[in-house]
């Protein structure tokens, strides 16, 4: 399955860091779901999962990956977890807000300060 490199997954204590690769956006709708469960597999045994998704090598994304987002974010809530953004680009925070998920989730501009804020 190519979404191996599709995603770098990263403990950091009890808080999974998901760093998607650059060219997330031209991941398929028919891999979102496999990609999705890639990500979660990890976090089905924590009992209260905390992700971090480090946006720092995605210059832009579209629907595909927000619903991949969607879909994790559904999930770690269901389990009474947290999910946060950080280092987002310009183009991705603006699509955020205008989407309104910057309403959804916390948006930090660095992998440390997301890290002090959810640890």
């Amino acid at each position: 399955m190519k979404n191996q490199e599709d995603f770098r997954l990263e403990w950091h204590g009890d808080v999974v860091v998901v760093t998607p690769a650059s060219n997330i956006e031209s991941m398929n709708w028919d891999l979102i779901e496999q990609a999705a469960d890639l990500i979660m597999a990890p976090l089905r045994d924590q009992e209260v999962p905390l992700v971090i998704v480090d946006l720092s090598e995605v210059g832009y994304f579209g629907s595909v990956f927000l619903a991949l987002l969607l879909r994790c974010h559904k999930f770690v809530k269901s389990r009474g977890g947290e999910l946060v953004l950080c280092g987002a680009s310009e183009m991705a925070a603006e699509l955020l807000r205008i989407t309104a998920l910057d309403t959804l989730w916390a948006i930090y501009d660095t992998r440390d300060e997301a890290l002090e804020a959810i640890s």
